[in-house]
């Protein structure tokens, strides 16, 4: 079996866990090699602890997420949260990245996003699609060994359109690792997001395990949507019967700025 080698951008420290880790467990686990990158450092993600404090707090807890997901590596840069922009110095930090993790495969979020951080990562990432393999640019790092796939997560949002589905991968039997890595970033799921969303009395020491399981499941319904929008694109990657039943799907879609795959070899590129 080739090695397959998978690298996903996303623009905070939990970003990856929330939309890939499911595919990212299953990889690892068959022996290939997924890097995690977050391209800030969450550092303004609290609404008490200093951007220090966080930023600290937020980097031991992706590494801690890296670990329980299986996956080779979990790399936050220091770039401060909230004011991150796509700039040539920041391209070229991301080059360095990807073309030293030599990836089959390249993950980030969609262009069209709420949180500029997530937008201003794709754009980084994208701009990354035709350079990574021009000699002359980032001349101290070598160009991959061939063109790579460019792709995306899947989102909700549908302006300008919706996440086109190229390949499919269930998640309903690593749910349980997945809620495992997502429960690392406790600063995230039990202190600043309920906060965030209104809850200032949130308390996580008052819920028993079941009720920490559900309270991190709410941020995976987005996968139970995918796998009912893509219900089809199921039955194709899985057989009619095994398709029909899924519950929760992580979804994905090649980017036009690099190497095309066809979408039956785009699929089995995210298969483990």
């Amino acid at each position: 079996m080739k090695e397959k080698r998978i690298i996903f951008f996303g623009a905070h420290p939990d970003d990856a866990d929330i939309l890939c880790s499911g595919t990212a467990i299953k990889l690892a686990r068959a022996g290939h090699k997924v890097k995690f990158v977050s391209c800030t450092n969450g550092d303004t993600g609290h609404f008490k602890l200093s951007r220090e404090e966080t930023a600290k707090i937020r980097i031991e807890e992706a590494r801690q997420a890296g670990i329980a997901s299986g996956i080779a590596e979990y790399e936050v840069i220091a770039d401060q949260n909230c004011g991150l922009e796509p700039t040539v110095a920041n391209r070229i930090r991301i080059m360095r990245i990807l073309r030293k993790w030599n990836p089959d495969l390249v993950i980030t979020h969609r262009l069209c996003d709420y949180h500029p951080d997530h937008r201003a990562t794709a754009q980084l990432v994208m701009d990354c699609a035709y350079t990574c393999m021009v000699p002359h640019f980032c001349e101290d790092t070598p160009i991959p060994d061939q063109i790579p796939v460019f792709a995306h997560s899947f989102d909700r949002f549908t302006d300008p359109r919706p996440l086109r589905a190229d390949a499919v991968i269930e998640i309903d039997s690593v749910m349980d690792e997945k809620l495992a890595a997502m429960a690392c970033h406790r600063s995230q799921f039990y202190e600043w997001l309920p906060w965030a969303d209104g809850d200032k009395d949130f308390d996580v020491t008052k819920l028993n395990e079941e009720e920490r399981k559900q309270h991190l499941m709410k941020w995976n319904q987005r996968f139970r949507v995918a796998a009912d929008i893509y219900r089809d694109a199921l039955k194709r990657a899985y057989g009619e019967e095994q398709g029909a039943k899924i519950q929760y799907a992580e979804v994905f879609e090649q980017s036009f700025y690099s190497r095309q795959l066809p979408i039956e070899e785009f699929q089995a590129l995210l298969m483990p």
